[in-house]
């Protein structure tokens, strides 16, 4: 049988022998802690403390905003410093609760569990909820939200997105050779709300030491199963994931329940175990600090709210001056124009690059090689809908089916003329949706 894929994507240099065979290391921060009121898609969390109030690691510092938002919790135990404008890693200023850190981590207390058995839907959903758990891989949608579809019997998948797909990045590869049983919990925690649904784990064939790793660990469990998907960027993808694994198809207009699907990533899925199981909410992820610019790449149990500035520190400094920081992935992450900004739930990775390949690679004219079209994994055509985004032209933009973009990059990275696709196709297509949701 073959691997399991899609049509479309590229095969990019993966970077990561730079950081894979790094174990995973925890590391203490120094500063002030700087925790950010929105690290989730929906409205923003609002503040319940204020300056001067001592905190606790464990304690919520700010809670849910409404139905789509989640709470924030303090990693450290300490003084509340004030509500101040801080930058994110995406480049923005954003409304960040600032904590100094006491250097003492004294821990809250936490509510006793009750064995998964023996706890309602209700009570587990409220306990992933109240944690703060969010979309760990990038896109932070709060979990309690897309664990509450319609008819949860009709949900017949839970996919474990095991792909990590992006360059470079080897948090989730470590999450799973280190950390099999919390990610198999996970999975069994999210599988008790569903009757219906199987358990899959997608894992690209690349790292078959983890499906081999997941397979011995799930031997028992007849409800779960390893997927091994060709190892292609965008692989982990949400649509191309659920296309590749259960041959369903979804569009810009569905969610991946209407094609009865859920995908969590293998972050999250901790996540979930330590909230449910564990019942302590969520204060650290792990992240990777690779690229050529950094003297020892590695990947780092960093509590949130750290500074990244302290990431590159553990990982020996600069080599290299360099020219680009990004935080994520180098296909779909975000530049950083400072380093001075805090770890969020959201943050996979910091990479450091001596080079900035894109500016030294300017734009030229489109050749109509069709490049763009043969690796678009959505089938869309990108060199036309970035002219439409170039003129502005929202209604020719829809027309041609630009909401469908994924925004994965694969155009950008195979274009020739080196044309910006994915930033001008992207764009529109935020205005567009915006336009949308107006009307």
């Amino acid at each position: 049988m073959g691997l399991l894929t899609f049509k479309g994507g590229v095969h990019p240099d993966d970077g990561k022998r730079f950081s894979k065979d790094q174990a995973i290391r925890p590391i203490m921060p120094k500063g002030d802690m700087v925790y950010p009121l929105s690290q989730h898609i929906g409205a923003p969390a609002n503040p319940v403390v204020k300056k001067g109030d001592h905190v606790l690691k464990g304690q919520m510092i700010a809670d849910a905003g409404g139905f789509v938002s989640a709470p924030v919790y303090s990693s450290v135990s300490g003084t509340v410093k004030g509500l101040e404008q801080r930058f994110n890693p995406t480049g923005t200023r954003t409304e960040c609760i600032v904590i100094e850190n006491d250097g003492e981590y004294k821990e809250t207390e936490y509510e006793p569990v009750k064995p998964l058995e023996e706890m309602t839907s209700e009570e587990i959903l409220d306990k992933i909820g109240r944690a703060g758990i969010v979309g760990m891989g990038g896109a932070g949608f709060p979990t309690r939200v897309k664990l509450s579809p319609k008819d949860p019997d009709k949900i017949e998948y839970i996919i474990a997105n095991c792909a990590e797909c992006e360059p470079y990045i080897t948090a989730d590869y470590r999450r799973m050779l280190e950390n099999t049983e919390e990610l198999v919990s996970g999975m069994r925690v999210v599988l008790s709300l569903f009757p219906n649904a199987k358990g899959y784990f997608a894992v690209e064939d690349n790292k078959r030491d983890c499906a081999e790793k997941i397979k011995a660990a799930i031997a028992d469990e007849p409800r779960m199963d390893v997927k091994l998907l060709m190892t292609k960027y965008p692989q982990g993808a949400e649509r191309q994931l659920i296309y590749a694994v259960t041959k369903r198809a979804i569009n810009s207009t569905m969610l991946p329940a209407d094609a009865g699907c859920i995908v969590d990533n293998v972050e999250t899925l901790i996540g979930i175990h330590t909230a449910v199981v564990e019942g302590r909410p969520l204060t650290e992820r792990v992240v990777t600090v690779s690229g050529d610019a950094i003297t020892s790449p590695g990947n780092f149990k960093v509590l949130l709210g750290t500074n990244h500035q302290e990431l590159i520190e553990a990982a020996g400094g600069f080599s290299a001056e360099p020219e680009k920081l990004i935080s994520g992935g180098p296909m779909m992450g975000f530049a950083m124009v400072t380093a001075d900004a805090p770890v969020t739930k959201t943050s996979s990775s910091l990479l450091a690059f001596k080079e900035d390949a894109v500016a030294k690679n300017p734009e030229t004219a489109c050749i109509n090689c069709g490049r763009c079209v043969e690796v678009c994994p959505s089938r869309i055509i990108p060199s036309r809908l970035a002219d439409c985004a170039q003129r502005h032209d929202e209604e020719a933009f829809v027309a041609m089916n630009g909401l469908e973009c994924v925004e994965c990059g694969s155009c950008s990275y195979v274009c020739p003329a080196k044309r910006q696709l994915k930033q001008a196709i992207g764009s529109m297509r935020k205005t567009a949706l915006a336009n949308k949701r107006k009307k």
